[in-house]
């Protein structure tokens, strides 16, 4: 009998898997075997602190961001008093997978297929990866953070089988020598209806690796397609391709997290991707640290209404971040012309340095209440055509 399963091995999952184990609970983790998730791989300062991520991880310390708008109009924005850095999913996962074993998690590889329940409990069931049996895990608890389209979720959470998703796609490729184009230590964002009629695409370094891809609600854009004309766009068409990864991305937290008596969702499984940004991996992360705060809460009352408590510790800390990012995503990434604007709007210094203090340390700038003054008229301006996309 199990304190906790975890089903997901991803960030969300790993840490909530690690967090129980050190804090003394009996934890096991189940994970699909050989899973990429497809990722520019960003991270904050604040992740590598709060999380403890050591340099080895680290594949890029990127020092500039630059917008790019439907006319190639280029925004170079740089990051000051720090570095956004990169990581390769296909490394970093496992190393977070590693860690949690190593601090006492029991990890199994397979498949979730359903929770059961009978008079001796809850049970887990998975496919077994070596085997090809069935399994059965008994547990106390169970955290969901199986992804987007989170099986745990849909049988058991409340709007958990209708959460809103972009399909995002990206294509690892061998990164060229820094060129007029390509820039190792800067992450290129695309804003242009032919690559993303309604999200963006990316070109993110990865040291000798690169992560090209876009993202997108609507159903009936090639992906495949799409990135190809980016890495065209980029300088990129000719470089050797070393894989190529989709997977959905959620861009609203659930309303409810747990279904009141055994199971609580984490990370993308709960919704937990920033709007406008699509930054996922620092709020996974912070998810699967609350879903296992809720789970410790809930196994020493024995109250199941404290699995609640993930939710309302992370909504307490985020919820206003996720608002503002989710009005900009609205106000600007409906047309070509409203992209334009908004990459206009990044030329703007206040924009650019509270946009990235905020990004660094995962909070609403409130120190300069004059430049947020100046941004909302700037905002207002654009949205309203007072002013055209080409002056600042």
């Amino acid at each position: 009998m199990y304190d906790v399963v975890v089903v997901g091995g991803g960030p969300s999952g790993a840490t909530a898997a690690e967090d129980l184990a050190r804090a003394g609970k009996t934890v096991a983790m189940i994970d699909r075997d050989g899973r990429i998730k497809p990722c520019g791989g960003a991270i904050p300062p604040r992740l590598i602190t709060d999380f403890d991520i050591p340099d080895a991880q680290i594949v890029a310390r990127v020092n500039t961001a630059r917008m790019i708008s439907p006319t190639q109009r280029k925004v170079d924005i740089p990051i000051e008093n720090g570095f956004v850095g990169m990581v390769d999913r296909e490394h970093f996962d496992e190393f977070l997978r590693g860690r949690a074993k190593a601090s006492g998690a029991h990890r199994y590889t397979g498949t979730f297929l359903r929770i059961d329940r009978d008079a001796d409990g809850t049970h887990v069931i998975y496919r077994d990866k070596i085997s090809g049996n069935e399994q059965r895990l008994s547990t106390k608890l169970v955290i969901g953070a199986d992804g987007a389209r989170s099986k745990v979720g849909a049988a058991e959470v409340p709007g958990g089988d209708t959460i809103p998703y972009v399909i995002a796609y990206h294509e690892i490729i061998e990164a060229p020598a820094a060129n007029e184009n390509y820039d190792p230590l800067r992450c290129d964002v695309v804003y242009d209806g032919a690559i993303s009629p309604d999200f963006y695409g990316w070109v993110f370094p990865h040291g000798a690796q690169c992560s090209v891809g876009m993202g997108t609600e609507v159903s009936d854009v090639d992906l495949k397609d799409a990135t190809a004309k980016l890495r065209a766009a980029s300088g990129l068409a000719d470089c050797k391709t070393i894989r190529k990864e989709g997977a959905p991305i959620p861009l609203k937290p659930l309303d409810r997290w747990d279904n009141g008596k055994d199971v609580i969702l984490a990370g993308d499984a709960a919704g937990v991707v920033a709007p406008s940004s699509g930054e996922g991996i620092y709020y996974a992360m912070v998810g699967g640290r609350v879903a296992a705060e809720a789970c410790l809460a809930c196994l020493a009352s024995n109250n199941v209404r404290d699995l609640q408590l993930a939710r309302k510790a992370f909504m307490k800390e985020h919820k206003m971040v996720f608002k503002v990012l989710r009005s900009m995503q609205d106000a600007y990434y409906k047309s070509d012309e409203r992209r334009e604007r908004f990459v206009s709007l990044c030329h703007d210094v206040d924009v650019q340095r509270l946009t990235f203090e905020a990004y660094m340390n995962k909070k609403l700038v409130k120190a300069r209440p004059m430049a947020h003054l100046k941004i909302g008229i700037k905002n207002l301006a654009h949205l309203t055509r007072l002013v055209r996309p080409h002056h600042v």
